[in-house]
């Protein structure tokens, strides 16, 4: 029985390979028969086959998937709590980082705004002047 593909939450980094990890279910008969095997005290013949499985792996086998399936409904937990508290630290880390850029920026803009304000003053003022002096004056 599997289960179908978990989705990541959004911003969480991923892999690119999935790595499925493999575990062996040894009872402990089978553990003793292959020490015996490998010690040359046991035949071959007396191995169970690779395909055949006994009663007590299947209930290994549920108990497994059980608890592979509670680890992922923990894991899910866990990231689902930790994605919020990212969430709100991160929000308000943010916000703090922006208003002091854009303050910092606001800062070292304010003498070229002055420069520029007085150049377009002056101009204003300078060209005001002139063109009172043009109709004032007498042909």
């Amino acid at each position: 029985m599997q289960s179908p593909p978990r989705v990541p939450p959004r911003f969480v980094p991923t892999l690119t390979e999935v790595v499925v990890p493999t575990v062996a279910l040894e009872t402990p008969q089978t553990l003793r028969e292959e020490d015996a095997l490998a010690a040359g005290m046991l035949p071959v013949q007396t191995m169970p086959s690779l395909g055949a499985e006994t009663g007590t792996e299947t209930v290994h086998h549920d108990a497994l998937q059980s608890a592979t399936l509670a680890a992922e409904a923990l894991e899910d937990q866990i990231i689902h709590r930790v994605m919020q508290r990212v969430d709100l630290s991160l929000e308000r880390r943010l916000k703090d980082a922006i208003a002091s850029m854009v303050l910092q920026q606001t800062q070292l803009l304010v003498p070229r705004l002055r420069e520029e304000i007085e150049f377009v003053v002056r101009q204003s003022v300078s060209d005001a002047v002139a063109d009172e002096l043009a109709t004032r004056s007498p042909p």
